[in-house]
């Protein structure tokens, strides 16, 4: 179960979590939309006869969730390039708040016996299933501050993994390459998460929020600027790092999907057509699912998104 794997993780932590960033400016977003400070990541994958069934709970499951009062939230990204798999991403503010869900599923699966129905048949549908806990680290991100997510419809996701000990090499590379983004005054703001449980080496994970798929091609246009502000000692040392201290690293990018996520009003309201009308045009669970009424948990867990 997800709640003792939280438990177990978070008992396991030495990590201390980085602040966000306290002055915020006047383009700074609201708390509600803004990167959190800690971030469940679930990693599935599910078998390719079920993909069109699952589909289907998963809508059914955050349609319930909208007439229930469940403790924590998601937001799910499918993946566009790499393996396809659906990452959930569950934001927290701290170790504290993650335990309101590992108490207060249980309840709601004994008041919801159905839940348990709608589990099974994600289940079954499960290929695979991995989970993260990671941390923030402003000091490794480019103008967090002004990442709105309730904006984003696309997430590209840059996942490093490295050897031993070489989590400074990686910080040094990163303040290095967020300084050059300030040179050329990039607007493509970026932020980072160190992971401190679910990987067997240390692993850091960038992610880069996008409201269209046009701000690649700004990205494209801006390299050659980014190279120039670098210089080419930085350049030389940043590949150096790149060649000693990465175990391995892999970019992808995901769509973001409203009619599976389950966020809170506030963060709905950054952008209310894009989360409500799409929720609420849904295609409705068929009769065999658990009805909204009595079905809430997601992705078959009782726990932060599953």
């Amino acid at each position: 179960m997800m709640r003792a794997k939280l438990i177990a993780a978070a008992g396991a932590l030495t990590f201390v979590i980085a602040s966000i960033v306290a002055g915020q400016t006047k383009e700074s977003v609201e708390p509600a939309t803004a990167p959190p400070k800690l971030v469940v990541l679930v990693y599935q994958r599910f078998a390719f006869d079920k993909g069109s069934e699952h589909d289907k709970w998963e809508v059914a499951t955050a349609r319930a969730c909208q007439k229930l009062a469940v403790p924590n939230s998601w937001i799910v990204l499918d993946s566009v390039t790499g393996e396809p798999e659906v990452l959930s991403f569950d934001p927290f503010d701290s170790f504290a708040q993650m335990e309101k869900p590992i108490a207060e599923w249980g309840p709601i699966y004994a008041s919801h016996p159905e839940l348990g129905r709608l589990q099974a048949q994600i289940h079954s549908a499960l290929a695979s299933q991995r989970t993260v806990i990671a941390a923030r680290r402003d000091d490794l991100s480019y103008r967090a501050n002004r990442i709105d997510l309730s904006k984003a419809r696309f997430m590209r996701v840059l996942e490093v993994r490295l050897h031993p000990g070489r989590e400074n090499d990686f910080a040094e590379a990163f303040k290095s390459l967020s300084a050059a983004y300030e040179k050329t005054e990039s607007d493509l703001p970026w932020v980072v998460y160190q992971v401190n449980a679910g990987t067997p080496s240390p692993t850091f994970l960038a992610f880069v929020p996008m409201r269209t798929l046009n701000e690649n091609d700004s990205y494209l246009a801006r390299a050659p600027k980014l190279l120039e502000a670098e210089g080419e000692v930085n350049a030389d040392r940043m590949h150096q790092i790149a060649r000693d201290a990465y175990e391995s690293s892999e970019s992808n990018l995901y769509a973001i999907s409203p009619t599976t996520s389950h966020v809170p009003k506030e963060f709905a309201d950054g952008d209310p057509d894009f989360w409500l009308l799409k929720q609420s045009s849904a295609v409705k669970p068929p009769a065999s699912s658990v009805t909204a009424e009595n079905s809430t948990q997601k992705r078959g867990e009782a726990q932060p998104k599953q």
